[in-house]
């Protein structure tokens, strides 16, 4: 049962355009090509990333954070009390006003104080600003910088790569596909890449938890999806142009953040419009009529399409539509900067004063002047990493 099943997943129709078979990509005559058996390495190479990530965050972005003088705000506890404890946990953090009655009268306490005790308790379940500049520091920066250290040790391979005609033409992605060898450069970055979105997925649930955290699970599962595939099929062409498209801007995002977090306000506001244009531009204008248009059209000129055709595009899919719905908010949000007007991110979840919910509504206007002061609130949360 279990040889049929291997034998139904790696048939060659599956992956290979008709009248070809997995011989065909067998290493020959110093030609080296993409091997299924070649992605192994990246799940220990995963568990080595959390490692390096844990010491980066603790010898690197530390220190960094005390240097921009990233200064955490100082939180009341959420005095102990078992019934209230055990509602937190059990039923909701947001209690309603009947809940809020019921609970006031088990535990003693008037209205007002059960309402801060739950305030404040949701206060300390929220991350730190230097849990999340440390984040900001690894995410895409992280990354690059490893990317930047196999490029180097590969003695300008990357360089070779964009000297090559296809990375130019896109009709030339296709030519004499899928015999098209690899280089060292494109297996290393396919290895980082994808043992970087393991070790992403690995820590999801540890991390920062935004309100877009389906839609994270979301791309990186698809992400993951897409680089396997692509890797198996021989796509790498593809894979490494698509990959060098979503690397463009998202540095430009977690550079944003961190500088938002050490309050250099101006610094942030630059990187954060220059990350927008960037971001436009290259997922919902280069993305959808350059590479999507390179995946889905020009292959057809080559050979006939096959299920990993159409797989590989459903994923691409995927991803566009991703864009577009985290696009939304970098506009909302770009657009609110420009015009000079501040609509609270939807995504966005902030610290909760202590004061009461009249007073807070009373004082509304102190919060929006405070919203302001604190820069942008969706660079408070996770963004798309592409990708």
């Amino acid at each position: 049962m279990l040889q049929t099943l291997y034998d139904y997943f790696w048939w060659e129709r599956l992956w290979l355009p008709v009248n070809l078979t997995w011989a065909d990509l067998e290493d020959r005559d110093g030609r080296v090509y993409a091997k299924a058996s070649d992605l192994y390495i990246t799940l220990p190479l995963a568990l080595l990333f959390l490692i390096i990530r844990y010491c980066f965050e603790l010898y690197v972005a530390t220190p960094l954070a005390a240097l921009l003088n990233v200064k955490e705000k100082t939180r009341l506890r959420a005095p102990p009390n078992a019934t209230l404890e055990h509602f937190y946990l059990t039923s909701g953090k947001q209690p309603k006003q009947v809940e809020v009655d019921l609970l006031s009268r088990q535990s003693g306490l008037s209205g007002r104080q059960v309402e801060r005790w739950f305030r404040r308790r949701r206060n300390q379940d929220r991350p730190s600003l230097l849990k999340k500049f440390r984040e900001a520091r690894w995410g895409k920066l992280g990354r690059v910088e490893l990317g930047g250290t196999v490029a180097f040790l590969l003695g300008g391979e990357l360089r070779y790569a964009q000297e090559k005609p296809w990375f130019y033409d896109l009709r030339k992605v296709w030519e004499g596909y899928p015999i098209q060898s690899i280089m060292p450069s494109q297996y290393w970055y396919y290895m980082i890449e994808l043992s970087f979105y393991w070790s992403l997925l690995f820590s999801i649930a540890s991390d920062v938890k935004r309100k877009d955290f389906k839609e994270q699970v979301i791309h990186h599962v698809a992400t993951i999806i897409l680089l396997c595939f692509s890797w198996f099929a021989n796509y790498v062409r593809a894979g490494t142009l698509i990959m060098a498209l979503h690397d463009s801007s998202d540095y430009l995002l977690e550079s944003a953040k961190m500088f938002n977090y050490a309050g250099w306000k101006n610094t942030c506001n630059n990187l954060f419009i220059v990350f927008a244009i960037v971001f436009i531009v290259t997922r919902l204008v280069i993305m959808p009529f350059w590479i999507l248009h390179c995946t889905m059209i020009y292959p057809l000129e080559f050979y006939p399409a096959f299920f990993g055709y159409y797989f590989f595009n459903s994923m691409m899919v995927v991803l566009q539509t991703l864009h577009i719905f985290w696009a939304y908010f970098i506009l909302r949000m770009a657009h609110k900067f420009i015009t000079g007007k501040l609509v609270e991110d939807e995504r966005s979840d902030r610290e909760e004063t202590e004061s009461s919910e009249g007073e807070e509504a009373a004082a509304g206007a102190g919060a929006k002047s405070r919203l302001l002061a604190n820069g942008h609130p969706i660079l408070n949360n996770n963004h798309p990493k592409n990708d």
